[in-house]
């Protein structure tokens, strides 16, 4: 079909400024975590986590263009330190959720999310995948990306900007997993799950993703 043959272009189209910026990250990853608190914790609670940051500058003005990923980094030490861990897990999973939706929104062109539903969900995978992996520099800044795709597919991210540093005895990566959950739930299969099956956090190697259906 032709609109097969056509969605790859399509989909990297997706997520992409022009060039390659090594240590910035999307302005999501502020803007959608600002979002976030507000929702789950309130104004004066974003307040708090964005001074304790030194980005509440960014409240009344957010982020057009992308960000330093130090700043994405000050951000999610300051969930942690300012929150307790179930707030900050829901208020990180939140922030990714609403990334993925914004990127569906306004990045993927529709064309090539109609394709992706049509398709099997192993070929939908393989194609999302080839995408994620092409525009990994907009999340992952410093880090490194790789993908292995199947069922399951595992992304992995070493020298992960949002762990990078910490140590705790759990998986801290919320924001990523949600992200890639929300993005192959709506683009591959309905009963698409992603968990962090390994932690730079925890002591390990790199940052594992594991998304099943």
């Amino acid at each position: 079909m032709h609109g097969t043959r056509a969605q790859p272009n399509l989909l990297l189209r997706a997520a992409a400024a022009s060039g390659h910026a090594p240590g910035r990250i999307g302005p999501n990853a502020i803007i959608q975590t600002a979002e976030a608190l507000r929702l789950l914790r309130g104004e004066d609670s974003a307040r708090r986590v964005f001074a304790a940051a030194r980005l509440d500058f960014y409240l009344s003005s957010p982020p057009a263009e992308m960000v330093d990923e130090a700043e994405v980094m000050r951000l999610h030490d300051a969930l942690r330190t300012e929150l307790d861990d179930e707030t900050a897990r829901a208020v990180s999973t939140t922030a990714g959720r609403l990334t993925g939706a914004y990127l569906l929104a306004h990045r993927i062109p529709g064309a090539a999310q109609h394709v992706l539903r049509l398709l099997p969900a192993r070929l939908a995978s393989r194609a999302l995948t080839r995408a994620i992996s092409a525009h990994a520099w907009t999340f992952a800044g410093t880090g490194t990306f790789t993908a292995r795709p199947g069922r399951p597919t595992i992304y992995q991210i070493s020298h992960c900007p949002l762990c990078r540093g910490h140590h705790g005895d759990h998986a801290i990566c919320y924001f990523y997993a949600a992200t890639f959950e929300t993005l192959f739930a709506t683009l591959v299969h309905p009963d698409a799950h992603a968990r962090e099956i390994a932690c730079e956090a925890w002591g390990d190697e790199a940052c594992r993703f594991e998304i099943d259906w």
